[in-house]
């Protein structure tokens, strides 16, 4: 199986070597592996992608190497700046991309940098927008340790509401202690009203196992109840030796765990409407706004009006 493939430039004089180098570095690639033997010295720079391609036709650049990066104008910029030889200036290509050629130091031949102007990767590519519009979100929160389950449930509210949930789409509810949190998230995620929970405890190490028994029941329940509900749960359960630890993650020198489970349920419930939505008649994603207008415009039964009413 072959393990690597990479270009080998072999100058015959310390200044050409040098130049190659500096050269390299300078258009942003990173160092790999090194060497300073009795025989031979040499780097390597790496890339993310490496491989042999075979062309036919025309519209392929005239060079001994070609480089993909994210933007070619910006490595354009590095080469007038550093006075590397240009080749060929910086143009369009009619196959969608922005291209030059330098020439390499010391005669070693040309490189050719390009970028393509949309990334076709991304389109394999499916993750959750941190957008908080039009969800609904569910928060379990223990009063157990309040001086820091009130501290994360702060941070929470922070962060959804930042990412624009409206206080009227966010629920909390109050549990005694952190071993009711999997038992009321499981209950509130099988109404189907929420698009993701936000689990919020703290738990201290203490002189027993009770803090073992209950840490592994709250994450194993929590984990139980997003899989089998298929709901997202969000995770902020602090685990903690000491109260300064867990004050720390409560706002002060490690963030704040419940901002951070905030972006996580914002996450994670718009990459399940993502996927869900691709799965359904193979047609463009429906938003999670939109799914829920269509349930909104189904008539109620006449007992549900009747229940809404007296109330």
């Amino acid at each position: 199986m072959i393990r690597s493939f990479h270009k080998l430039l072999v100058p015959t004089r310390e200044r050409d070597y040098a130049a190659l180098v500096e050269f390299f570095e300078a258009l942003g690639l990173p160092r790999g592996e090194s060497w300073q033997g009795r025989r031979s010295k040499g780097v390597k720079f790496d890339a993310r992608e490496a491989g042999v391609e075979i062309g036919m036709g025309k519209g392929f650049p005239d060079a001994d190497l070609v480089i993909e990066t994210d933007s070619a104008d910006v490595i354009y910029g590095v080469a007038k700046k550093r006075g590397f030889k240009i080749a060929d200036d910086i143009g369009d290509t009619d196959w969608g991309a922005r291209m030059f050629t330098l020439e390499l130091p010391t005669g070693a031949g040309r490189l050719c940098v390009f970028s393509y102007d949309e990334d076709w990767r991304a389109q394999n590519t499916a993750e959750g927008k941190l957008d908080a519009a039009g969800l609904r979100f569910a928060i379990v929160v223990a009063r157990f340790n309040a001086f820091v389950t009130e501290r994360l449930l702060g941070g929470a509210l922070d962060g959804l509401h930042r990412l624009g949930a409206g206080a009227k789409d966010i629920k909390i509810v109050r549990v005694p202690g952190a071993f009711e949190i999997p038992s009321a998230a499981r209950a509130l995620a099988q109404t189907g009203r929420y698009d993701a929970l936000l689990c919020v405890g703290c738990l201290l190490r203490g002189d027993t196992l009770h803090y073992e028994v209950i840490a592994n029941e709250v994450t194993r329940g929590i984990g139980q109840s997003a899989q089998e509900t298929g709901v997202p749960h969000a995770f902020a359960v602090l685990t903690c030796d000491t109260l300064e630890q867990a004050i720390d993650r409560a706002g002060l020198k490690s963030g704040n765990k419940g901002y951070d489970a905030a972006l996580a349920a914002v996450e994670m419930a718009q990459l399940k409407s993502s996927v869900v939505s691709r799965q359904s008649s193979g047609g463009a994603p429906r938003s999670v706004e939109s799914r829920r207008k269509s349930k909104s415009n189904k008539p109620k039964k006449r007992s549900e009006t009747r229940r809404s009413r007296s109330r």
